[in-house]
Order: structure tokens, then sequence, then C-alpha cells
């Protein structure tokens, strides 16, 4: 994969970004332990990668920030971020008071460039800003004003928000604060709810991530083994329709999760896709799916599939 511009940020990045949120040990989240040991190679396998140079992770992925610390233990092995791979990271509320004051933003940063053992960060993200709402965001004294000091001080390049609703992020990119957009489980082989935000950011020179394009797992795993879809309790609908999907691919020889991957992959309006790895192989089977031909057929039979917008996870303003 060669690196394309995210945005306007002047940052290259590979269109697959690897996802940390599963190598912080999180079994209630995704049913499965990750060891330190693990966690480590799987960071090793992604840097020593040719084809991905851009790496996602956040301040509040597992207990006291253990996917961060699991990434800078890989960093130091190597002697530093290596020279052209893109880190990401994000500012997240008090763990055990839920505060998510500017106060608490400029902590979070300095937690993060603790644990990755790095003195700067090339893009931040506000993380779930849903958890609070938005004048409290916007606020003086709030997290938004934080970060844009935080950038002014050059201890972070570039500033994104990375949240679930749909409309909620294009508030938060209508103030102009912010270069990067993503949001996750909403443009899939499923689910369309961030189409027309991420095509308008696209158009304003602002990056488009795409995280969780399989859905929370269920469209990697299978429906049959996955009972879950967007980390909660699947409706039957999209249940029956994930099913169908996969006795499409099924018939076509296709892996669905290559289909899914790909599905990101192929929106002219994404910069970088967002995918959760677990274990060293695992970075090498993701990008094996990116090069799995599907034809057309198949493309066509999937969108034929898609569930109404009214089960989508944000379905469009009537």
């Amino acid at each position: 994969m060669t690196a394309r511009p995210l945005g306007g940020t002047g940052l290259a990045v590979t269109a697959l970004c690897v996802g940390t949120s599963p190598l912080a040990n999180m079994p209630r989240l995704y049913g499965y332990e990750v060891s330190e040991e693990r966690a480590v190679a799987t960071v090793g396998a992604a840097l020593d990668s040719p084809a991905v140079n851009f790496i996602d992770t956040s301040n509040g992925y597992g207990v006291d920030g253990t996917a961060e610390r699991r990434i800078g233990i890989a960093l130091r092995d190597r002697g530093g971020l290596p020279t052209g791979t893109v880190l990401a990271t994000k500012v997240d509320p008090d763990p055990r008071t839920g505060e998510f004051s500017g106060r608490r933003a400029r902590t979070s940063l300095e937690e993060s460039l603790q644990r990755l053992g790095v003195d700067h960060i090339q893009l931040l993200h506000l993380h779930d800003p849903e958890r609070i709402s938005f004048d409290e965001a916007t606020a003086p004294g709030g997290p938004v004003e934080a970060l844009a000091d935080l950038k002014r001080q050059g201890l972070v390049a570039h500033l994104g928000v990375a949240g679930g609703p749909v409309a909620l992020m294009q508030q938060y990119l209508d103030t102009g604060v912010f270069e990067v957009v993503l949001t996750h489980n909403r443009y899939t082989l499923l689910d369309r709810s961030a189409e027309e935000l991420f095509r308008v950011a696209h158009e304003r020179g602002i990056g488009v991530l795409n995280a969780a394009p399989y859905g929370g797992g269920m469209l990697a795993r299978g429906p049959a083994t996955q009972g879950k879809y967007a980390y909660r309790e699947r409706n039957d609908a999209i249940a029956a329709a994930a099913i169908a999907m996969a006795a499409a691919a099924d018939r076509f020889g296709v892996p669905l999760a290559a289909a899914a991957l790909q599905f990101s992959l192929r929106a002219p309006f994404i910069d970088s896709t967002v995918v959760g790895v677990s274990s060293p192989e695992r970075v090498q089977q993701t990008l094996d799916l990116t090069g799995t031909p599907i034809p057309d057929e198949l493309w066509a039979d999937l969108e034929a599939l898609v569930p109404g917008p009214d089960l989508w996870l944000d379905p469009p303003s009537r």
C-alpha cells in the first residue's frame, strides 16, 4: 500500500491503519485475553510491515493505558518511532472520576506521551465526546480549547475528533478546530450512516478515518460465530442481513471479511481504514484480505442486501 494524504494535514498514511484497542486486554469487550508479550509482538509486526505506516491508539484503551504502554515497549525496542510511521492517540476522561475538562485533556496527553515514550503526537483525537455535552466540551476551559492550546504549544501536530454519533461529529467539525474525523461501525456493508459526513468532510479537505469496518467483529468472524454487532447485542434483522451477505460471499468463494474490508478501502472519500488486530499473524492476514479478488457480481449482490436506513446506527433524520 502506498501512502496517501490524510486530508489537508500534510501527513501521509497507508490505506490500512492498525487499531490497538484489542491489544489493551479487554476480555469483557472482545471475549479473549491478550498478553503483553503478544501485544508487543503485534505492534512490532505492524511497525515492521512495509505496507502499514499508521497506528491508532487511545489513552483509555485498557486499565491505566494498557495499549499505550505496550506500544511504548515496542517503540523502545526499535529505538523510537520509526521514520515515516504516523502514531495517533486520543484524549479520554479521567477513568476514575469521569472528568473530561480542559485540565483532564492536558493530563491525558501527558500520560500518553510518557507511556508511548515520545515528546509529541502527530495526530491527537478528542475521544468519544458524546460522554459530555457539546456545550461543556466547547466552553472556555473545556477540552476543545485545551486541544487547540496543545497544538499551539507544538505538543500536537494535528487534531481530530473520534466518536460515534454522526451528527455530533459534524457539529465538532463545524467548529473549525479539527482536521480529521474518525467514526466507527457507521460505514460498513451493513450501515451507511456516516457516508454523507465522510463525503462532505473529504470535500472540505478534512482527513477521513473509518474504523470498525467489520461491525465490531461480526463481519470478520462471521455472523454465526460473533453474536454481537457494533459492541452491543445485535438486531435480528441485522443478523439476518449479515447471514445473507455471508452466504452471497461464500457462493463466490470470497471471505466475508475481505468484502467488508475492501468495501471501506474502495471508498474514494476515506483516507484510511482502522482495523483492530490482536496478534502478529493478524497483521499479515488483514493485508492479505486487501488483495482478495472480488467480482463485480458479488458487490451488486451485497448492495442489494444492505438493511434499510431505519436499522442503521444513526438513521437519517426525517
